[in-house]
């Protein structure tokens, strides 16, 4: 348990109630800038080196929703004598516990003080020019519209399945196979025995949704543009109804269903833009950061001590038991 010395303790007990009182001290009317200034500057809490002023303070009371307050009294004063005692000098004295028994120092606790540090810097950045997606001027949102439509427009897509054959001869036969019993098993078998692309010999032919150029939505996969003109002489569900030339070979085609063409508006995409835009604007300020900061502060890199650094193998797994530096024990009981 720590305990906190006399002077220390009178110390909290009067700024306690100084915060209290300077809290819900409304200020005459009409102060200047310099005076309200001076007024949340005042310091309301000390413990040992940390101090609290009426404006952290303020601050903090601000963010408190409603329903939470009111958990710490009924009236203005109530929760701000609650918040201040149950809250706020808790923290410090803990704090001021943890400074002298050099926690900060120690690991864990010196590797979270160093992730904080660096959350708070990169919140800093945000909580700049850019606040929010919101922030993005409209210029800038039409801008990058006008400038990718192609992510906003998508043209018509017709879902093919294809079987690939060697000869026109042998295309015949399996389109007249594929006719007489148009199935998914049936067309799944023909592709398996028969189509020389083995990349999707084995999942039907399906080549996913193709657009005019060719292009699917299945990664790596893009097909003679001459599929989808022949495609669009038949309905959904159909076989086109002749083999159709790609390269040197002969296709079987079946359409399967269509995508209709799509169009966003500007008023559509705008939400989806403005976040785009505050994400990569966002991190190109952390990453000019990062850059200035190294050029700034890192001269001399040794990489040798790194060579003997242990890490398990990528293939031994990671669920091996892994031993953490522990905080030094605890003085004699009592001790801070």
């Amino acid at each position: 348990m720590l305990r906190c010395p006399r002077a220390l303790c009178a110390g909290i007990l009067v700024a306690s109630l100084a915060a209290s009182a300077a809290s819900h001290a409304a200020p005459e009317a009409g102060p200047s800038d310099a005076e309200e200034a001076a007024r949340r500057a005042k310091i309301a809490i000390k413990v040992g080196s940390r101090t609290v002023s009426v404006a952290e303070l303020e601050d903090r009371l601000a963010e408190i929703p409603p329903f939470q307050a009111a958990m710490f009294g009924a009236s203005r004063d109530e929760i701000v004598k609650a918040y201040v005692d149950q809250v706020t000098v808790r923290d410090l004295l803990l704090g001021e516990g943890a400074e002298r028994r050099k926690l900060d120092d120690t690991l864990p606790t010196k590797h979270q003080l160093q992730r904080v540090r660096s959350t708070a810097t990169l919140r800093a950045i945000r909580s700049g020019e850019l606040k929010s997606p919101a922030a993005i001027p409209e210029a800038d949102v039409k801008r990058y519209y006008e400038d990718n439509r192609s992510r906003f427009d998508s043209p018509e897509r017709v879902n093919l399945w294809r079987i690939l054959c060697q000869t026109r001869e042998e295309a015949d036969k399996v389109l007249a196979a594929a006719k007489q019993d148009l199935t998914i098993q049936k067309f799944n078998d023909l592709a398996r025995d028969h189509s020389i692309d083995k990349a999707t010999a084995f999942r039907g032919g399906n080549l996913g949704f193709i657009a005019p150029d060719g292009t699917s939505n299945e990664a790596g996969v893009k097909v003679d543009p001459g599929l989808v003109k022949a495609a669009a002489a038949v309905n959904d569900g159909e076989l086109v109804t002749a083999p159709v030339p790609e390269g040197p070979a002969f296709a079987i085609v079946w359409r399967r269903t269509t995508v209709p063409a799509t169009r966003r508006s500007l008023e559509e995409a705008t939400a989806q833009i403005r976040a785009t835009l505050y994400r990569e604007r966002t991190e190109a300020r952390e990453r000019k950061l990062i850059d200035d900061l190294r050029a700034k502060h890192v001269r001399d890199v040794n990489i040798d001590p790194l060579k003997i650094i242990e890490f398990p193998a990528f293939d031994a797994g990671f669920s091996l038991p892994r031993s953490i530096p522990r905080a030094p024990e605890a003085g004699p009981r009592g001790a801070p």
